[in-house]
């Protein structure tokens, strides 16, 4: 059994799955998500929520039709935001490390990445997240796709989005600010023979009990870009306990990319699902 057909709206897949079967029970729907059965636009989707734009192509296969793309590795798997013949992305969850260090080998999005790929495939770092930093990570399946996607890193879109303790004055605007690391691994602003330019847009989105969710968009990419910039102007990421205070989790997630695509040119727009907690620790506000 394959089945095609296009999105008929913009809409989460699950929503969009549920109404093309709608004889199918959820469970048998979910567990075509979880064995790889769903492509989108050519790109395997493990996701439930991953939004899909209208017109996308959907493919629905059978548990003994599907793509060998997916294999478990032992843990929990990380869920797939993306998968071709050049990129995988994953929703990176927080804690996790992006690749190995001198102290962690196993425990990374790297490793468990390539666990849950066919035939022990390799994949190659685009960029990385700060272990505290959930959401959009992305890998290439081959050096060629990485060097092409990184010549072009500066064009690409980057946003996140973070909670802050404080509320920002002005609302939306630009932190042009400089950087440098000090001896002990420090980030800080200002000039300094080290410092290199850092430039980082904000806008708010919501505002509750002394906190603010923004929208943060980067031209530059430098070691904790966001959070000190935020820090420095007074609204210090939630949770960070490196710049601001510790809380239940760093509030900064890496929520969409937009590339263009190292194979044929297209736009690609990977998106991470926004965590649950943020709108919880808005709700709260400061205690």
């Amino acid at each position: 059994m394959v089945d095609h057909f296009r999105a008929p709206r913009a809409a989460p897949l699950f929503e969009l799955l549920t109404t093309r079967f709608a004889d199918w029970s959820r469970n048998t729907l979910r567990e075509r998500l979880r064995r790889g059965c769903v492509d989108v636009d050519g790109a395997i989707v493990q996701r439930a929520d991953q939004p899909v734009a209208a017109g996308a192509e959907i493919i629905v296969r059978g548990l003994g039709e599907a793509k060998a793309a997916v294999r478990r590795p032992a843990g929990p798997s990380l869920p797939v935001l993306h998968l071709d013949d050049d990129l995988l992305a994953i929703d990176k969850p927080e804690g996790l490390l992006s690749v190995s260090t001198d102290d962690e080998h196993r425990r990374t999005a790297l490793a468990q990445a390539r666990g849950q790929l066919p035939d022990g495939s390799d994949l190659w770092p685009v960029h990385r997240l700060d272990r505290e930093t959930s959401g959009v990570l992305l890998f290439a399946r081959s050096r060629t796709a990485r060097d092409s996607v990184q010549a072009a890193w500066e064009r690409t879109r980057k946003v996140y989005l973070a909670v802050t303790d404080g509320v920002p004055d002005p609302a939306d605007g630009t932190i042009d600010v400089p950087l440098w690391e000090d001896q002990n691994l420090r980030v800080r602003t200002g000039v300094h023979p080290d410092s290199k330019p850092a430039r980082t847009h904000y806008r708010t989105v919501r505002t509750a009990g002394g906190r603010a969710l923004l929208e943060v968009e980067l031209d530059t990419g430098r070691k904790h870009q966001i959070r000190v910039h935020l820090q420095a102007r007074g609204w210090p990421v939630l949770g960070d306990d490196r710049y601001g205070a510790a809380d239940e989790r760093l509030f900064l997630h890496a929520a969409r990319l937009e590339l263009s695509h190292p194979r044929d040119g297209r736009v690609l727009v990977l998106a991470a699902p926004v965590p649950k907690s943020f709108a919880r620790a808005l709700t709260e506000g400061r205690r």
